[in-house]
């Protein structure tokens, strides 16, 4: 769907949206971890706002002194001009310095809590999201979920910090400066409160729809980074195609819209900082021409009139604030509305509430009826080390009547039906599309069946813990991954390892080597991506990953695509050696490298339609005959 088709939509989208007492809501658990800090926030709200409210009452009374107004306090009176303008002059010089002085302590902590707030939501929002299924990554462009991430959440800090804590504060500092109107004069203070009346729904209907401009912007702001996101990461075929000016074309139409999206916010946001400058000005005019009314009517004194003057004044200023704030709380809605999107997407692969280990019972320790073997000093404070060695007894994967689609009933995957033994060494052919990957994916359980079910050792996968059954398989890509950080990290990927066994790791697969000619070597920093590192180099290190975890399953996609003639040779002894004693399902589409392999499945369009040794498929003369021709056919070309 296009964007403009998706914002002809938007406000039917948008008024399905829970209300915003809900979404505030939301964030309530958050600010209970704050809980001190906020208490202590609006606690300082109180001598703040007396002495905002104070000081025009101060400033008219020294005017009434001057004049010797009845309106003049009695403790004044008593005294001498001089000592009563000095005795205004301390109190009001008290004021100011508590306000200013509580006025910074409470910016400070109201900043402090945001900070901390905004912390909690971003690691709950990335644990999410780390936690979600593949399918949601494979319809959710990077760049919305890293503005989201990162703006979004930054964003929400504000609804609590600047604006709920500052909408609370203009509100009762608004209510100190009424109740001393009234207490003073009343017919003033009610002219006052009444011209607030038509005030507040006009900033209100300009504020709704700040909401849906604001909505709309940073949609347009998600699809701008999507863009930025994909022209980075894609740098390569960009320039090698020459697509620079047609990119930039697209992400130049995208920002025309993101910015026009921008200007409403900026139209509505500047028509309630208008309104309300208009109506202090009114307000003014107003106290000064019913004032100067009863001031001939001798029913008011300058001073009073004075004050009121002052009060106009500062009751619009908390207002004039109450509304920048309660835009920085319907961003902040917005943003809510957005992050809320991801933490309620459903997480589609869960552990079982009842998880079973049996699959492990003999290499990580999980036997019911006995104890847990007790850690000693001299064991290393590492799960994989009391792992032994392969078994031939366990690994064991069978697919009952498999059916997968990644979306709706298009089927990639039909019908499986297959048993792989322990030990065995089977391989995957098939054209482009027959669903190779995607079995592997199942079997990771990146993806759940949508018919069937998949076993290992006898157990559904989805009864046993993510995590154990990750680390019982081996998995190697054919493009290995790197995250930025140093040789060993990228070994041991978070798992306590020592380092003799990461170097033990390495000779097993034979890039000790490599390694050592590194400049640093196993502390050589790798830059994101490992783009310091050939693409050889880089599945170098993926061979080392699944060597240092001895894994009871290998998983080999084109694990030697990316690797030179000499390094390939290197690599396939070392392989030969891991591959002993374990289960291994290897995707190759150079059927040279798989011919030793005990059975090989041919699919075709997520079937399996032929399987047996090499030798067997060949005599058959089917699909798998046929693609071996093809290929010795173009090899000798």
């Amino acid at each position: 769907m296009s964007t403009y088709k998706s914002f002809k939509n938007l406000d039917k989208k948008y008024r399905r949206r829970e209300n915003d007492w809900r979404l505030f809501l939301r964030l309530v658990p958050y600010a209970r971890h704050t809980r001190g800090l906020l208490v202590l926030t609006v606690l300082l709200l109180v001598p703040i706002a007396v002495a905002n409210a104070v000081q025009p009452l101060l400033i008219g009374q020294a005017i009434s002194l001057i004049r010797k107004e009845p309106s003049t306090y009695e403790f004044l009176r008593t005294r001498s001009l001089l000592q009563g303008l000095n005795i205004l002059e301390v109190l009001l010089l008290i004021t100011v310095s508590v306000q200013l002085l509580f006025t910074g302590v409470q910016g400070y902590l109201v900043q402090k809590v945001g900070q901390q707030i905004t912390a909690a939501i971003r690691q709950d929002l990335f644990h999410h999201v780390t936690s979600l299924a593949v399918r949601f990554f494979d319809r959710t462009p990077v760049g919305k979920l890293i503005t989201r991430l990162t703006s979004d959440v930054e964003v929400l800090g504000d609804v609590f910090s600047t604006g709920a804590i500052g909408i609370i504060s203009d509100l009762f500092s608004m209510l100190v400066i009424v109740g001393f109107m009234f207490s003073i004069q009343w017919e003033l203070a009610l002219m006052l409160l009444l011209m607030l009346l038509p005030v507040t729904g006009l900033i209100v209907y300009f504020q709704q729809q700040y909401r849906k401009a604001n909505y709309k912007s940073r949609e347009e702001l998600s699809i701008l980074n999507s863009q930025l996101q994909e022209n980075i990461v894609g740098i390569n075929i960009v320039q090698l195609f020459r697509r620079e000016k047609f990119n930039a074309e697209l992400f130049r139409a995208t920002n025309k819209r993101y910015i026009q999206q921008v200007d409403q916010t900026i139209f509505y946001d500047s028509s309630v900082s208008a309104t309300l400058e208009w109506i202090a000005l009114i307000a003014i005019a107003g106290v000064l021409w019913v004032g100067g009314f009863l001031l001939l009517q001798k029913q008011l004194t300058f001073g009073i009139l004075s004050t009121f003057v002052l009060y106009a004044q500062r009751l619009f200023d908390p207002l004039r604030q109450f509304a920048e704030k309660f835009t920085t709380i319907q961003a902040g809605f917005t943003a809510i509305e957005r992050v809320n999107d991801i933490l309620d997407e459903p997480i589609e692969i869960s552990d079982s509430s009842n998880p079973r280990f049996s699959i492990f019972d003999s290499r990580l320790g999980y036997i019911d009826e006995l104890p847990r073997l007790e850690e000693t000093d001299s064991q290393p404070d590492n799960p994989n080390s009391q792992i032994p060695n392969p078994t031939s007894e366990l690994g064991e994967i069978s697919f009952e009547h498999v059916w997968f689609a990644y979306k709706d009933d298009d089927y990639v995957i039909k019908d499986l039906d297959f048993t792989i033994h322990p030990g065995e060494k089977v391989a995957l052919v098939g054209p482009t599309g027959a669903g190779k990957s995607s079995i592997i994916r199942l079997l990771c359980r990146l993806y759940e069946p949508s018919k069937g079910r998949i076993l290992v050792d006898g157990i559904d996968i989805r009864d046993l813990p993510q995590a154990e059954l990750r680390r019982y398989m081996g998995v190697i890509l054919q493009e290995g991954f790197l995250f930025a950080g140093d040789v060993k990290s990228n070994i041991t990927l978070g798992d306590s390892y020592f380092l003799e066994e990461i170097e033990q790791a390495a000779e097993k697969t034979n890039i000790a080597q490599f390694i050592a000619q590194l400049p640093q070597g196993y502390d050589t920093q790798l830059r994101e991506r490992g783009t310091n590192l050939s693409s050889g180099q880089k599945q170098l290190l993926a061979f080392a990953r699944a060597a240092i975890r001895n894994p009871q399953i290998l998983v080999l996609d084109e694990a030697t695509a990316s690797l030179d003639v000499g390094t390939e040779a290197l690599v396939q002894k070392a392989l030969n050696e891991l591959l002993v004693g374990r289960t291994a399902i290897i995707i190759a589409h150079r059927l040279s490298t798989i011919r030793n392999v005990d059975r090989i499945f041919v699919l075709k369009q997520g079937e399996l339609i032929e399987q047996g040794s090499h030798e067997q498929l060949l005599q058959q003369g089917g699909l798998y005959a046929t693609l071996h021709q093809l290929q010795m056919l173009s090899k000798n070309v």
